[in-house]
């Protein structure tokens, strides 16, 4: 599998001819609007930061085939600009071009009481690759790439630790970084990779890509 980075939590998946983006939020536009050639656009939640609708809107105009999938919130707010979604939610899968997609978790993580609480699914993509979008939701499986959230105003630096040593992971790399100062990544791989050690971690800066 080849992952390019766009930032934050915005990745290119390129499997078996297959062209994946997840999470085309605020934060990734302007890289984000330039993709052609997508097959699937799979969205974990509705926060700006993971879903911002005028980009979809353009990618559609862009990549007319190209199929989106997501939770039932999301595709409620799809709906209403006139979009069609595939719903996968938690304990649910769909075969969307070839590629089996695996929903896991019902819930955002709480950031403080009832503020920013909406529906947050993790995807499983081809039994290989596992994003939990703003939740450390446990798939049960064996995962080969792990995309980490590793800071968020819903999360500590102890909790993606404590996640990744439970679901040990192959190989993973850090995502939901946009608000980390860029020389700051470095380190925060380097706690991870220390404290984890059977997992390969491996930082992709924004716009670079690696081959897992």
């Amino acid at each position: 599998m080849k992952i390019t980075k766009l930032g934050h939590c915005a990745l290119i998946l390129e499997d078996k001819g297959v062209r994946i983006l997840t999470d085309p939020g605020s934060f990734t536009t302007d890289a984000q609007e330039k993709e052609t050639e997508l097959d699937i656009i799979l969205i974990t939640h509705e926060h700006q930061d993971h879903f911002h609708v005028e980009s979809v809107q353009k990618l559609l105009e862009k990549n007319p085939d190209v199929q989106i999938v997501t939770n039932a919130s999301v595709a409620k707010l799809l709906k209403e600009k006139g979009i069609v979604a595939t719903i996968v939610g938690d304990g649910q899968s769909a075969t969307v071009k070839g590629v089996v997609i695996e929903g896991f978790g019902k819930d955002h993580a709480e950031i403080y009481g009832e503020m920013g609480l909406v529906e947050n699914t993790g995807y499983f993509v081809n039994g290989t690759f596992y994003f939990p979008g703003d939740n450390f939701h446990e798939p049960g499986k064996d995962i080969d790439v792990l995309a980490l959230p590793v800071a968020g105003p819903w999360m500590k630096i102890s909790e993606a630790i404590k996640f990744a040593k439970t679901v040990k992971a192959k190989k993973a790399f850090g995502v939901h970084d946009g608000m980390i100062v860029s020389g700051f990544r470095g380190f925060v791989y380097m706690l991870l990779g220390n404290l984890v050690p059977d997992t390969q971690f491996t930082e992709i800066k924004d716009g670079e890509t690696k081959d897992f």
